[in-house]
């Protein structure tokens, strides 16, 4: 090769180089040795940088890979489990809903099925079956059929520990040479029946659910040891794609394939011909898609127990959604269902009722409230961050009448809280938290979250007072109208519920016909104010009460939760006891993590409590009560409770072993009954007598017949009706009643004397 002008040849060399044949050849063979070390220094460069990739991408595909010992000691995520008193799954926890069985613990059919379909030398390849690779290959190339190849092993290794994250071919072909890996890895590892059984445990099958155990309950209802052939089947069907032949949405899709592993089964002598012909007939047998969607028979109580969790797991460090935990809970389910339908069947009844009283055009302040209150709670108002943007989204929502329409069915849906007791233990047997509880996942709960006036069921705690402050049930009160000066300087004067007044009546007929006036006196003059706001917090009532004479028309609010839980005393002869809901949490393995003793304290003698239990008695035999006896008529004890405008129902009441509370109202309080039919005898106290009814009718259950046991050192005496003394031979009508040493029967008669001021401040009055 010449030199060129330009190179950095000088004249004589160019001269040289063009008349001396031998400098020409040496210059020749100097050149070709240059160009020689570059291509093998290029070559080395692109070598070096193409093993440096390899390394690199050797570190990357090994570092992504599971550790030996995280192989050897998996810690899927698992769900926690929530059971009933009785045993019973109530719900589980989970991000990805997901229960651990051993392998003796799921039936053959189902192992049967899986190997058949999914991998027919499970039992012999060593992780990748090489063979059937092959052949997937060709079918894949050569007649562009897409078949997969993936032995079971390799897809647990795909779904325990790699995921699927495939954003390009090179993810693709990196996820599939670690599948390979760590096939390999398990199958050196593990035995055939532990990659089955962690295979069947991680597995998903639709609807959130992973693992032979959740997607056992989830569509059939049942354990795993439960399954028939066709259900063991139809889930191992579902492993092919869970959305494509679930067999909710898409059963043609799920028998189809249910009958190609059926199929597969008889193919390879897991199942007769005869067994195949025969299941392939069969329906699925899902449950019904509400059954399959509902939150199941105690959502409320479920979502009261999470939200405990949620609290302790602060303290023990753990995950309710990860760490597969045992919660035992107080809950007895067959208590529950029949709350459920004490509550559906009472509301089917008076919501129908109430949609045909309430007239929205006859109530146009009301819809204006309703109105105004949805649009500032909706989300888009909370969302807004300006208030250009608030006013924008009012006038929308305000004129838009579809939206309006649906919030005019919210404000009017007539709302429930029932919650049942053992007032023994504190254990809470039923909770209904809202007349939604079919479906309901979050929102209010109307038994813990809600605080509303108590009405009339308040009070027994201006009498229980009473009793201990030593007057008997038959102390005599005038029931005669009363104004008293408010610290506001306003004058309140309150009437009996039927308008009517006169004369005295006792505490047990104050009690009996919840006579507004006699309680009233009561806390007036035998009962102090602040007196009955201490007995009723001991008693367990937590929200402040106003210190008026008010309270003992139960003006404070409550929540239903302590309101049951403060009867309960009466039931348990004077001893509160915390309401339950969590017996003991365990972890995955079954070691305690806490098991609760519930709070007890003696808060009134066994003989008040004895005494204010055989008023309230009174009051269901003969009183305002008396409704639940057209459903119940065992012994019971309870109140009823009513508020203005008939704005809130209630019922508290008990038996000797169970007792049980009911709230009836509206979430907006703009909305309300507008009769009679609002009263708690009416409105609340047919759900407590119907479900008592369905609980001491259940043979399973046998609940014992009891009665209320009166103390020793309560005694029984006969007295005059009229003249509230003892009885003696020319008494013309005598009633029994109870006292105390505290509560004599020469106590009956002596009422106090205020000065009665004929036809000042109305008819008739006491002022104070």
């Amino acid at each position: 090769m010449a030199p060129e002008k330009g190179t950095g040849y000088s004249s004589e060399e160019m001269e040289r180089y063009f008349n001396d044949p031998e400098y020409r050849k040496k210059k020749r063979k100097s050149s070709s040795r240059r160009q020689m070390t570059k291509r093998v220094r290029r070559n080395l460069i692109i070598i070096s940088v193409f093993l440096l990739l390899i390394a690199t991408y050797m570190v990357y595909l090994f570092s992504g890979l599971p550790s030996l010992e995280k192989i050897e000691n998996p810690k899927p995520e698992l769900a926690t489990r929530v059971y009933s008193y009785d045993g019973e799954i109530l719900d589980q926890f989970f991000i990805k809903n997901r229960s651990h069985f051993s392998i003796q613990e799921i039936p053959k059919i189902v192992i049967d099925a899986l190997i058949a379909t999914e991998d027919k030398n499970f039992r012999s390849h060593w992780g990748v079956d090489a063979p059937r690779v092959i052949k997937a290959m060709v079918k894949n190339v050569i007649f562009f059929r897409r078949e997969g190849a993936s032995t079971i092993t390799q897809q647990l290794s795909r779904n325990l520990y790699l995921g699927h994250s495939d954003r390009n071919i090179f993810d693709t072909f990196t996820r599939k040479i670690r599948e390979f890996i760590t096939a390999v890895q398990l199958e050196r590892n593990f035995t055939k029946d532990e990659i089955l059984e962690f295979y069947l445990n991680v597995v998903l099958f639709g609807r959130g659910s992973y693992g032979i155990s959740s997607g056992s309950q989830m569509y059939f209802g049942k354990s795993p040891a439960d399954l028939t052939l066709s259900e063991a089947a139809t889930l191992i069907a579902l492993l092919k794609g869970p959305g494509y032949y679930d067999p909710i949405n898409h059963p043609e899709r799920a028998i189809s394939r249910r009958n190609l592993v059926l199929s597969q089964m008889l193919k390879y002598g897991y199942i007769s011909e005869e067994v195949a012909i025969e299941v392939k007939t069969r329906e699925l047998g899902i449950k019904s898609s509400d059954d399959v969607s509902r939150a199941g028979i105690a959502s409320h109580f479920v979502e009261y127990v999470r939200q405990q969790l949620t609290q302790k797991a602060e303290t023990y460090g753990f995950d309710i959604y990860r760490d597969g935990l045992r919660v035992y809970t107080t809950l007895d389910s067959r208590m529950q269902r029949y709350a459920n339908k004490a509550v559906e069947e009472h509301l089917a009844e008076y919501q129908a009722m109430f949609d045909k009283l309430w007239n929205w055009r006859e109530e146009q302040d009301a819809l204006a409230r309703v109105i105004d209150l949805s649009i500032r709670t909706s989300a888009d108002y909370r969302k807004a961050s300006s208030a250009r943007q608030r006013d924008s989204v009012y006038k929308a929502l305000g004129s838009n009448e579809s939206w309006i329409d649906s919030m005019k069915q919210v404000a009017k849906r007539i709302e429930v809280g029932f919650v049942a007791i053992d007032p023994k233990n504190g254990n809470i047997r039923a909770l209904v938290g809202g007349s939604n509880f079919k479906d309901f996942k979050y929102g209010l709960n109307h038994v813990t979250q809600i605080r509303r006036q108590v009405g009339s069921a308040f009070k027994p705690f201006v009498y229980t007072v009473a009793i201990d402050n030593g007057y008997p049930p038959c102390f005599e009160l005038l029931n005669q109208p009363v104004t008293i000066m408010m610290a506001d300087g306003k004058r309140w004067s309150p009437t009996n519920a039927d308008g009517r007044f006169g004369g005295k009546s006792t505490l047990r007929d104050g009690l009996q016909r919840s006579i507004n006036l006699i309680a009233v006196r009561a806390i007036m003059e035998i009962a102090p104010v602040k007196q009955v706001i201490e007995y009723a917090k001991r008693m367990g009532i937590s929200s402040p009460l106003p210190p008026y004479e008010s309270l003992a028309l139960g003006s404070g609010d409550v929540s239903p939760l302590d309101a049951t839980a403060a009867f309960a005393v009466f039931a348990n002869h004077g001893v509160y006891v915390e309401p339950t809901s969590i017996l003991k949490i365990e972890n995955k393995e079954g070691n305690l993590i806490e098991e609760n003793t519930p709070l007890q304290r003696e808060v009134l003698s066994e003989e008040t409590s004895f005494i204010m239990t055989s008023m309230l008695k009174g009051a269901v035999d003969e009183g305002t009560g008396i409704g639940i006896r057209r459903y119940f008529h065992l012994p019971a004890a309870g109140k009823t409770g009513t508020t203005n405008d008939f704005a809130d129902a209630w019922f508290i009441g008990y038996t000797p072993q169970l007792v049980a509370g009911v709230w009836v109202g509206f979430d907006n309080k703009t909305v309300h009954f507008k009769n009679w039919d609002g009263q708690g005898g009416r409105a609340a106290a047919p759900i407590w007598a119907r479900f008592m009814k369905y609980v001491y009718d259940d043979p399973d259950i046998a609940m014992p017949l009891e009665y209320f046991e009166k103390p020793p050192t309560v005694f029984e005496e006969t007295i005059c009706t009229d003249t509230k003394k003892l009885a003696t031979e020319y008494c013309p009508t005598k009633t029994t009643e109870y006292f105390t040493e505290k509560t004599l029967p020469g106590k009956c008669n002596r009422h106090t004397s205020l000065r009665w001021n004929e036809g000042e401040e109305g008819l008739g009055s006491i002022s104070f």
